[in-house]
């Protein structure tokens, strides 16, 4: 359609006076695409911000776990738990034979039985092996960025040191911070970073284990940061979803809730309507995987066990719905030549030419 636009133009004007027309159109192009989608600004938000600040600030995105931290769907979820820390393997522009040999080994090592085929069961163990891979990749991340906090290197963060480093990555001095804070004086910071800072000591008190002293040790940072890895930080991340999304504040979910926005991050109601299948998706999580018994509302308790990763009953339920998307001949199981067909659902990548080279990579 666009390129038929510009034939046209062509014979209207000279070719000079093509590009601001097909500037506007472009223009026009990309703002109805993205009025077309409810947004999520956490990879927005991630890319936006410093390296400094990416140490010390909790990660809106969790790998392995379903739900991010803003009540939006993980849209990689089933390739993180495939892929494990091989996610960023698949890239589009990589040699084709090289990723569908890739795709083939991985499919070796969950075919533990060597049947050539991938069962429920092998597949829950696998989903498992890859979400502890996720769990190490943030223990680790987590010991680098604890250093970053810790100064003085006592083995422990107090809530002011955190605050002395949250700060000076917003561009403030490290030294008038620190010293604002020691005398008790008042620190001049803008709204925004006001309400993360109450929403980060929040975040902070839940992750003090008892006795609370607004100390953290490096298994508590790794919670503040981390919270799938705490069971408690992990209800608190519920509750927070919970409160972002339950409208009628009794403390649970119905699906019109659950289908809608948290509050402030679409910016019309056209996007929403129109985003039919945001809707279509997050119904479907919600009355076959959430609402455990199919009473028409999610509990907090329905939540967090959803979002533990470490759930193994929820790790076989993905396992089946995996294996459903691609499983064509209705056997239960995968074969080599429907996990090459399906690709992109299993590594974000489409491999052309499966059904040929299925045979060349065994």
């Amino acid at each position: 359609m666009v390129w038929s636009w510009v034939a046209m133009a062509s014979r209207w004007g000279p070719l000079v006076g093509l590009a601001p027309r097909c500037l506007w159109l472009l223009g026009a192009v990309l703002l109805m695409d993205a009025s077309a989608r409810p947004a999520n600004h956490s990879s927005t938000r991630e890319r936006a911000a410093n390296r400094e600040e990416n140490e010390i600030l909790p990660p809106d995105h969790l790998n392995g776990v379903k739900l991010e931290m803003d009540g939006h769907l993980n849209r990689g979820f089933h390739q993180e738990v495939f892929l494990g820390k091989d996610l960023g393997g698949f890239e589009e522009d990589v040699e084709p034979r090289r990723s569908r040999r890739k795709l083939m080994v991985i499919f070796s090592k969950v075919d533990v039985n060597t049947d050539r085929k991938i069962s429920a069961k092998e597949m829950q163990r696998w989903i498992m092996e890859k979400t502890a891979e996720h769990f190490q990749e943030a223990m680790e991340e987590s010991k680098t960025h604890f250093r970053a906090v810790d100064p003085d290197g006592d083995g422990h963060v107090s809530w002011d040191e955190y605050k002395v480093k949250f700060l000076a990555s917003k561009g403030h001095s490290e030294k008038e911070v620190a010293d604002a804070i020691r005398l008790n004086e008042e620190l001049k910071v803008d709204e925004e970073t006001q309400e993360v800072l109450e929403n980060l000591k929040d975040r902070w008190y839940q992750a003090d284990s008892p006795p609370a002293d607004l100390l953290l040790t490096e298994e508590e940072f790794l919670s503040f940061l981390h919270p799938e890895h705490s069971r408690g930080m992990l209800r608190f991340m519920v509750k927070e979803i919970v409160r972002d999304l339950d409208q009628d504040g009794d403390k649970q979910l119905s699906l019109p809730e659950f289908v809608s926005l948290p509050v402030g991050t679409v910016e019309n109601q056209q996007g929403q309507d129109i985003d039919d299948n945001w809707v279509k998706d997050r119904k479907k999580e919600f009355e076959e995987l959430i609402d455990s018994n199919h009473d028409g509302i999610v509990t907090a308790e329905e939540l967090e066990s959803y979002m533990d990763p470490m759930n193994e009953y929820n790790a076989l339920n993905e396992a089946k719905q995996m294996i459903a998307v691609a499983d064509e001949n209705q056997n239960h199981h995968l074969e080599p030549e429907e996990v090459l067909k399906y690709s992109e659902f299993f590594t974000g990548s489409k491999l052309v030419d499966y059904a040929r080279s299925v045979h060349e990579e065994f």
